[in-house]
């Protein structure tokens, strides 16, 4: 499916001057005062879309979950792996369109804060509860009943949508009649909600151990000194720093792949360690009495990529599971941006274990019983080389498709 990522307007915090975001941006640099801000939010943002109301007209806005992401559903038939980008109220009030079609693709957006007029209706259906209606329509394309589903790498915003009333109610976007109406003790001013509260921060990015300016590409979840060498996060308060390691860089490296090393517990099953892993996969190697002393990691791609190509990256790396020496800091050159976050790679871990269990069937029958729980983490890069199409790890025989990193960006 093709994906297109949201536009938003805003202006430079510092001197006002216009710019145009794609909803990835998180390191923003201001073509006039060149000042580099991140931009950070404790949950998700909020956009609203823009109006041609006439000017003083009382708008009232309708909120929307937008998500957009790789959906994995798990059953005895396999895994089936989706892309979606789609949107729904967020509210109960039937009287409103039941998504925002491509009007949130097609339109500039503009960033929600406390200085924007009108009336903003609270919330009154969870992203959860959203996104299983939308489950239950993708459920009937199935032929077997699913087992267990992930959301991963997902974007999820609020979109609010403007409305009016008059003799009616009116789609302020296009300035023209809703079908239908609200009902007549419905009295949209006085539905919950009010004037937004919501901010959005913007970081300096400066590192805070040494005070030298971090790097990163505009959609880098990630930013890097290197001056003393780390990584940093942002986090509530500020930005905070991660273990950071990379393989050491062959002869023929071009660039550095960022990819997630999670530590779990899992209950349900015997995972601890790696012989675990080659015995729970049921690999055809023979299992060496060392190996029943190294940790088991899960590992997976710090980077969006198309949903099937992630599950395999995922279950190669964990079943190769490197285990040469790494140097404890960033690499000097050319690392590729990290634009999944941990977060969304620690729900990438069941999806990942029923990809590469054996029995699958047998697993599936009692994943119930089975919890994953993630305790530590690192980020590790490790060298590929390049080719005219491609980038490879020959080591640990990994290939990646280079238009498919460059289309990933829509994800």
């Amino acid at each position: 499916m093709k994906s297109y990522n949201l536009t938003i307007e805003h202006q430079c915090p510092q001197c006002g001057a216009p710019a145009t975001l794609e909803e990835t941006d998180r390191l923003f640099s201001c073509n006039f005062c060149r000042v580099r801000s991140y931009l950070a939010v404790r949950d998700f943002f909020r956009y609203r879309l823009p109006d041609r109301a006439p000017e003083g007209t009382s708008l009232f806005f309708i909120p929307y979950w937008r998500f957009k992401g790789m959906v994995f559903s798990s059953g005895f038939q396999g895994i089936r792996h989706d892309f979606l980008d789609v949107s729904a109220p967020a509210v109960d009030l039937p009287a409103f369109p039941p998504s925002l079609g491509f009007r949130s693709q097609a339109l500039k957006l503009k960033f929600v804060s406390p200085n924007t007029t009108g009336h903003f209706v609270k919330p009154q259906r969870l992203l959860d509860e959203a996104m299983e209606k939308i489950f239950r329509r993708l459920d009937l394309k199935l032929s077997a009943p699913v087992c267990h589903r992930s959301r991963i790498g997902e974007t999820v915003s609020l979109i609010y949508a403007p409305f009016y009333t008059k003799k009616g109610l009116y789609d302020a976007v296009l300035n023209t009649p809703v079908p239908g109406a609200l009902p007549e003790d419905v009295d949209a001013g006085a539905l919950p909600g009010g004037r937004p509260r919501w901010r959005l921060r913007f970081l300096a990015c400066l590192c805070p151990d040494c005070g030298w300016d971090m790097e990163g590409q505009r959609d880098s979840l990630v930013l890097h000194c290197p001056n003393c060498e780390t990584a940093w996060q942002a986090a509530e308060n500020g930005f905070k720093k991660i273990r950071v390691e990379h393989f050491p860089e062959s002869r023929e490296a071009d660039t550095f792949l960022p990819f997630w090393r999670i530590r779990a517990d899992v209950e349900g099953m015997r995972l601890a360690t790696y012989a675990d892993l080659v015995r729970a996969a049921n690999l055809p190697k023979v299992i060496r009495s060392r190996w029943d002393a190294v940790p088991a990691y899960f590992w997976t791609p710090a980077f969006k990529i198309r949903p099937a190509r992630f599950l395999r990256f995922t279950a190669h790396m964990t079943l190769t599971a490197p285990m040469d020496p790494t140097i404890p800091r960033i690499p000097k050159r050319n690392a590729f941006p990290v634009t999944l976050p941990v977060k969304e790679a620690a729900e990438a871990l069941m999806p990942g274990l029923i990809f590469f269990v054996r029995p699958q069937r047998e697993f599936l029958e009692r994943i119930d019983a089975v919890r994953i729980r993630p305790k530590s983490y690192s980020l590790v890069y490790l060298p590929f080389g390049e080719s005219r199409h491609e980038w490879i790890q020959k080591r640990y025989a990994l290939v990646i498709n280079k238009s498919t990193l460059g289309h990933a960006k829509n994800l």
